[in-house]
């Protein structure tokens, strides 16, 4: 929820609080550079802190940040109050799924609980948007903020009931400190170039960009060396993990350009206002809930993880071209509706398919990072493929072109895992 939440809110906020039309990004930007960048770390984090703990250490964290942000008079307080709800973002991804998989045996129980948990997802994207836009109209951008502290607290008060304690004793292990500087500010160079390029230019996005993949190549080196490493490497010896990493990354890369894209076409073609057109989403979204939850399990259990996968990729990619050809020829929603419908039923059985492939066969102990190690896969190829789709979309593809490209780029990441070795 909160990650659509402040869109319908972002010209009121510029306005109120003096934004440029460039610097306005940031609102939005700083949450994620700092999201993905810390994912990593906060993996760790939460393997060795606990994952209960973590959990309510990023609920304090978000809230305290929400509230602050909320009561900025200057774009600079809400624009670092956003930086450090990022921070809180990282501590609470991979804690709750941490919490998911070693709550629930692999299987039936673990499928249905991160069915559930995708469901969720979808939902609260598009709540998120729905309740932004009534917030703002009725009582000013401010409370979509305000209304995510009592949230967040209430839930971190709530998790020491409900949540399993964490595991105490064994054997104290060190944190790898170099490993996580180095994680950190490579992975945050990486979004960054990818999340400013579209806007600032390729030359300084380029220049980040680069500087990421140098420190990620230093912090692969100094992992082979270290005795208790940030990232155990031995991980990447698992190929449902290593699977699902580049699932991720191509199923995010065409989603997140796509939202944007159709988005701006329902706004500039079509004139819908902000809530007419985050209302266009909710068909989409039931449908994706409803094969998130009726649909995943079933699957699964029919098929398996990997052939299931390759199902929900290929109709995911087929939906999204249906949708762009209606973009294509100019249609309405009524003609946009199929391909939002198909686009809904192939999101809805991948998604939480990627996240059992990524939990299979990975000690508990090391939940956390294997959480972080997808997520962090999901924000880099979110920011990759909307930076690429905006790119072609400014060129002669427009944005039915563009939207196409990447529909098409889904269903060959399909056929790909399809016809790849077994695990």
């Amino acid at each position: 929820m909160d990650y659509n939440i402040v869109y319908v809110a972002l010209p009121d906020i510029g306005r109120a609080l003096g934004f440029s039309s460039q610097s306005l990004q940031w609102v939005v930007s700083a949450y994620a550079v700092v999201f993905g960048g810390f994912l990593l770390c906060a993996g760790r984090v939460v393997d060795r802190l606990g994952a209960r703990r973590a959990f309510v250490a990023g609920l304090v964290v978000f809230g305290v940040a929400c509230l602050v942000g909320g009561l900025a008079t200057s774009p600079g307080v809400l624009v670092a109050a956003r930086a450090v709800r990022g921070v809180g973002g990282a501590l609470l991804t991979p804690a709750t799924l941490a919490l998911i998989s070693t709550t629930f045996a692999e299987g039936p129980e673990r499928t249905r609980a991160l069915s559930v948990w995708g469901a969720a997802g979808s939902g609260g994207l598009a709540a998120g948007a729905l309740l932004g836009g009534v917030l703002t109209d009725a009582l000013g951008w401010e409370w979509t903020l305000f209304v995510l502290v009592p949230l967040s607290l209430g839930a971190a008060v709530l998790a020491f009931w409900v949540l399993p304690a964490d595991r105490t004793g064994g054997v104290r292990q060190s944190f790898d400190v170099p490993g996580a500087v180095l994680a950190t500010a490579g992975s945050v160079l990486l979004v960054f170039g990818l999340v400013s390029g579209p806007e600032a230019g390729w030359v300084r996005g380029g220049l980040a960009l680069a500087g990421g993949v140098v420190l990620l190549g230093v912090f692969v080196a100094v992992e082979r060396r270290t005795r208790d490493p940030l990232v155990p490497l031995r991980l990447f010896g698992n190929r449902a993990l290593v699977s699902a990493i580049g699932v991720v990354l191509l199923f995010q890369s065409s989603l997140g350009g796509a939202y944007y894209l159709f988005t701006t076409y329902l706004q500039d073609q079509l004139g819908y206002r902000p809530l007419a057109a985050v209302s266009a989403f909710v068909p989409l979204t039931l449908v994706s809930m409803t094969a998130s939850l009726k649909g995943t399990g079933a699957a699964i259990a029919r098929w398996g993880v990997r052939v299931t996968l390759v199902v929900g990729m290929v109709v995911n990619g087929v939906g999204i071209a249906l949708l762009a050809a209606a973009m294509a020829w100019d249609g309405g929603f009524w003609l946009l509706l199929p391909g939002l419908l198909v686009w809904g039923i192939g999101g809805g059985l991948t998604f939480p398919a990627m996240f059992v492939a990524a939990a299979s066969g990975v000690a508990d102990a090391e939940q956390g990072v294997a959480s972080a190690l997808t997520t962090t896969s999901q924000q880099v190829g979110g920011a990759m493929g909307l930076a690429v789709l905006i790119a072609l979309a400014g060129t002669g593809f427009g944005a039915a072109g563009a939207l196409a490209v990447g529909g098409l780029a889904t269903v060959v990441g399909g056929a790909v895992l399809a016809f790849g070795k077994n695990k």
